[in-house]
């Protein structure tokens, strides 16, 4: 078991290069190619690295439901250590995640090839799902440091959010989100609204609070001086980020002071995942899982379980299986969750969580209603929301709660700051706006209602920004049955078409008729594909006239199955006629099935 603080500081701080947490809004991070083509006794780096660069301390080890190890401690710690002998590393089991997944230790000054090798031991058991690093994860904020009529996000014509036309409807009443971040430091004009969370950092260099996991979610500050994340890394000031994140949610409203929050009648429960240069995807896994209602060992059970998630945070690569899991189960006990893309101006497919299947991931746009320069966007986003832009002025940014602490906690203040963390909680706000109204909605129908209630963005974005500008009372109308769409018009194929391994594409039709004009300019395409690796997949919807449109592109992802609805602009096909999904595997080792997949107008 490492024990070492500096060692693990070490690493922490090597990961932190590639977030660039509180940097230019320009700055861009650097990504491997990806190839669809993958050897057999190749181990890829992203499946030996906590971040670019920075050796994995620790493996997250997912078993087959019918492994002794997915039920015993014990075995799983025999098993670790068996596959260490054979790897010739002294592995140790560590605990049970909350998804039964389990958290081993590698020990003291692995190297890359020394975490193949352990990785490859794995990967050739029969018994394991999955095998994954435990990676580093980032506020994905960019800070500003400097009430409602300030809070152009919410109000402005061109591009605020339309949040006030909700409010007669849904103030967020009975609902609580999980904020899972750096916990949250007391402020008057938020405190009304908080109840009780949990602080999951196991790491106490990374805690910097005197100890690991306990239920005081109070956020000590996650400053750090100069070379402590990192080599070259100037040190920086305590960012109270998750407090940032709450205010926008449901800071108290209408109570005479400071700002207000978009949801301001729903809980905030504050989960701390985030502490001194980030966190780990063990420490976030376990957050959800706790969350939503799933059990976590030695953590007491939740009372205030969360039907809206928000994750203003975000690592390097694909999504893993182990992460995945984690939201899946999360949305299968109903919880919504609402993600960052991302601030590295790249597309949302290179960046975790944002580009994890059953999640609404959200880019940021600024004040005239374009893409905020440092957003990510693809395929994969969602939703836009304003996420501000402070490099045009300091008042383009988002407003919310802050502490005015350097290091520690001082006295309460407000601050601008923009970020795909600053667009992300205006999503969960809206969600629990919406689960107020209509608490049946399931996870599925709010993202769909999301984008159908949708504005075509006022600004321009190149690459892709989702369905849109998210139109709270528009969406708030629909699912509450008082306007809007809750929905358009779906066409389905329940069809299943085997996927050959790395052989010709296959096609599956769906005939659409009875509608008029053109297809809109936010053709929603759910897919449903079941497939061990989906990275060498490439998916393509195809128009009625022929015209193909890329959905998915073949890559390094190694989780399993596609199983998410993809935005198409499609205004300029006809929408009547047979429009088709065409489905390839690239590469050999693995099959799949497409089960189902549809068109919503």
């Amino acid at each position: 078991m490492r024990t070492s603080p500096l060692l693990r500081r070490k690493l922490i701080s090597v990961a932190a290069v590639s977030a660039a947490l509180f940097t230019a809004a320009t700055a861009s991070v650097a990504v491997a190619q990806e190839t669809p083509v993958r050897e057999a006794a190749a181990v890829p780096a992203a499946q030996t690295e906590a971040a670019p660069g920075a050796v994995a301390e620790r493996l997250i080890v997912g078993y087959k439901s019918g492994a002794t190890e997915a039920k015993s401690n014990r075995a799983a710690d025999a098993d670790a250590v068996a596959k260490g002998k054979e790897a010739g590393e002294d592995l140790d089991f560590q605990r049970r995640l909350g998804t039964g997944a389990a958290l081993v230790d590698l020990g003291a000054d692995l190297t890359t090839t020394d975490v193949a090798d352990v990785v490859a031991e794995y990967q050739a058991d029969p018994q394991v799902a999955y095998v994954v690093p435990d990676r580093l994860n980032t506020p994905k904020a960019d800070r500003n440091d400097t009430e409602y009529a300030k809070q152009w996000d919410l109000f402005e014509a061109t591009a605020g959010m339309n949040v006030p036309g909700a409010w007669p409807t849904s103030t967020g009443s009975g609902v609580t989100v999980a904020v899972i971040d750096t916990g949250y430091v007391t402020h008057s004009d938020l405190a009304a609204n908080v109840v009780s969370g949990y602080d999951f950092i196991s790491d106490t260099a990374v805690s910097v609070d005197g100890n690991g996991r306990d239920s005081n979610p109070a956020d000590p500050g996650d400053w750090y001086n100069a070379n402590e994340c990192g080599s070259g890394i100037p040190a920086s000031n305590s960012s109270w980020h998750g407090t940032h994140v709450a205010g926008t949610i449901a800071a108290a409203t209408n109570n005479g002071k400071g700002v207000a929050g978009i949801a301001y009648g729903a809980k905030i429960s504050p989960l701390r995942v985030l502490g001194k240069c980030g966190g780990y995807d063990s420490d976030i896994i376990d957050a959800i899982t706790w969350a939503s209602g799933g059990s976590v060992s030695g953590v007491p059970a939740n009372s205030n379980v969360a039907k809206v998630v928000n994750m203003s945070l975000g690592g390097d690569g694909a999504c893993t299986s182990a992460t995945q899991s984690a939201i899946n189960a999360a949305v299968n006990r109903g919880t919504t969750i609402v993600v960052a893309a991302g601030n590295e101006n790249d597309n949302v497919a290179n960046h975790s969580p944002g580009n994890c299947n059953n999640v609404i991931s959200v880019a940021a746009t600024n004040r005239t209603g374009a893409k905020a320069s440092y957003s990510n966007y693809g395929s994969l986003v969602d939703i836009s929301a304003p996420g501000g832009q402070t490099s045009t002025g300091t008042a383009n940014g988002i407003l919310s709660t802050l502490n005015s602490g350097t290091k520690t906690p001082s006295s309460e203040s407000y601050a601008y700051y923009q970020g795909t963390s600053m667009a992300t909680p205006h999503i969960a706000g809206l969600v629990a706006l919406m689960k107020s109204a209509n608490s049946t909605l399931t996870p599925a129908q709010i993202e769909s209602a999301l984008k159908t209630n949708a504005r075509a963005l006022p600004g321009s974005c190149s690459g892709g920004c989702g369905a849109g500008l998210a139109d709270a009372a528009k969406t708030v109308q629909a699912v509450s049955g008082s306007g809007g769409s809750s929905g358009g018009t779906t066409f389905s194929s329940s069809t299943a078409v085997s996927v050959p391994d790395n052989g010709s594409a296959i096609e599956s039709s769906i005939a659409v008729s009875g509608r008029s004009g053109n297809a809109p300019s936010a053709l929603q395409v759910g897919v449903d594909i079941t497939h061990t690796y989906r990275g060498d997949l490439v998916i393509d919807l195809v128009a009625p006239d022929g015209s193909t449109y890329r959905l998915k592109s073949a890559g390094s992802d190694s989780a399993d199955n596609v199983n998410t609805t993809y935005t198409v602009n499609a205004s300029s096909e006809t929408a009547n006629g047979t429009w088709k999904l065409r489905v390839q595997d690239t590469a050999a080792q693995d099959t799949g099935t497409l089960n189902s997949w549809k068109l919503t107008f």
